[in-house]
């Protein structure tokens, strides 16, 4: 049975192609890919008319939380989908999902039509649905790459591409093409911690000089809906700062992406 209830911190990353393959050779030294390889996840984020939800999100409130429905890959009508609640408090993100056929998830959400098995996480999402006057909004899909630790299964690492998104047929049954976030070749990274986060990855950033960011799929492809986010122009501002050995791989002490 899939895991319906997480509790952990989460830091994120964006790293080039250049730098993503050999850090990701000095990452399989103590982690491992997991059984499902690279594979696809399709969102469809729910939020009010006016994007109450992601609009308060933008600001970074102590407290936030947001409404999605999720699937591994294109679902038939089936096929197994996940409600889930995601809320982030002094950052600590907390996910509770409930599980869906996809027909019973868009009868739930477009016509009130409550799924007939009962639980508290359910019950949670009826409250929400309560204060919130939400529709489906986004339609958010990329390809992910996730990795678990060796000695501490429950430290995992993951990296997305392909970040696309659409604001029409926003159904999960429609496919999971959209329109790109990133330029190609570059990663979103996260880390999802649940105890201390290991030393040898503490190392690893360092060595290459990788930094957490702060970044929102959803929030990111609504500011630039409205002319408010820049990727090219950020990075290039970043870039003129690196050391002239991160197009070219290793300096003497291994840093590849170094800022100054």
């Amino acid at each position: 049975m899939a895991q319906l209830v997480f509790s952990r911190r989460e830091k994120k990353y964006l790293m080039p192609e250049e730098v993503y393959r050999p850090f990701m050779d000095d990452l399989l030294r103590s982690m491992e890919i997991d059984r499902y390889g690279l594979h696809t996840i399709c969102n469809i984020y729910l939020d009010t008319s006016d994007d109450l939800l992601v609009r308060r999100s933008i600001e970074k409130p102590i407290y936030k939380e947001k409404l999605r429905l999720r699937s591994y890959g294109v679902p038939g009508p089936d096929q197994t989908v996940f409600l889930e609640i995601k809320k982030k408090y002094q950052g600590i993100v907390t996910k509770r999902r409930a599980e869906l056929a996809l027909d019973e998830a868009n009868d739930y959400l477009d016509r009130g039509i409550r799924p007939s098995k009962d639980s508290q996480i359910l019950r949670e999402i009826d409250f929400f649905l309560e204060r919130y006057p939400l529709k489906k909004r986004l339609f958010l899909a990329y390809d992910r790459i996730a990795l678990f630790g060796r000695d501490d299964p429950e430290f995992r690492v993951t990296f997305d591409t392909g970040i696309r998104s659409r604001r029409v047929m926003t159904g999960l049954e429609n496919g999971d093409g959209g329109a790109f976030l990133l330029p190609e070749g570059w990663h979103l990274m996260e880390s999802k911690i649940t105890g201390a986060v290991p030393l040898w990855f503490t190392r690893l950033l360092s060595r290459y000089s990788i930094y957490p960011t702060s970044f929102s799929k959803y929030g990111s492809i609504y500011k630039k809906e409205h002319g408010v986010w820049n990727f090219e122009g950020m990075m290039k501002h970043r870039q003129e700062c690196w050391m002239p050995e991160a197009a070219g791989g290793h300096d003497d002490e291994g840093s590849i992406w170094r800022e100054i």
